[in-house]
């Protein structure tokens, strides 16, 4: 890529202007809904960016993806084709069918999954958790948003010793009102084996 200019990969994926991604990623706390749907006009592909780029891992097809988000073939396929073409995910060929996934060798991959988890509020939840909830180890997000899916419930499970459960309602309660999501969230001793790891305590034994 040596001739790489990412202020026009920046204009395909329907965000004008470069100096503003550099910004949000420093920012501390969540983009705002309304922010993030403004840079990214189109509702399908800001979609398909919170499918693939809240996790690496996460992967979708055509007729598979249409349905997740109730739209047309025509649409996400529309879409996919843009994310693609500008080189924001890679295409892999099985039998008759074509998987989708995040390209993690894009020069912009991890800025946008930086914007990805402040648009859902990811990291002021754990800011959140790390300070107030204890000797936290651990935080896991399962469930629909860990599999890409904006359904508006958030899981995550909380793992580590003598936190403060008492704490965990309010909590709760006020990261809601910050993140206009619902969040659930369990408190274990044991990290699950499923899910993305949003935190690690290094230090912890």
């Amino acid at each position: 890529m040596d001739n790489y200019d990412p202020e026009k990969d920046l204009f395909l994926l329907g965000i004008w202007n470069i100096k503003l991604i550099k910004y949000f990623c420093c920012l501390k706390v969540k983009l705002s809904k309304s922010l993030l749907e403004t840079l990214i006009t189109s509702k399908t592909r800001l979609k398909l960016l919170i499918k693939f780029f809240v996790a690496a891992t996460n992967k979708g097809y055509l007729n598979g993806l249409a349905q997740e988000f109730g739209e047309s073939t025509n649409a996400i396929r529309k879409e996919l084709n843009h994310l693609a073409a500008a080189g924001y995910l890679t295409k892999n060929k099985e039998a008759n069918k074509i998987q989708y996934l995040a390209n993690t060798m894009h020069p912009l991959f991890s800025s946008l999954q930086k914007i990805v988890h402040q648009h859902l509020g990811l990291e002021f939840i754990a800011e959140q958790v790390i300070e107030r909830m204890g000797a936290v180890d651990t935080i896991s997000l399962v469930g629909d948003y860990a599999k890409g899916r904006d359904t508006g419930m958030i899981e995550l499970v909380i793992c580590g010793h003598q936190l403060n459960d008492d704490y965990l309602v309010a909590l709760s309660k006020k990261i809601e009102n910050q993140i206009d999501r619902r969040l659930n969230i369990t408190v274990t001793k044991d990290t699950p084996k499923v899910g993305i790891i949003l935190y690690i305590n290094e230090s912890a034994d």
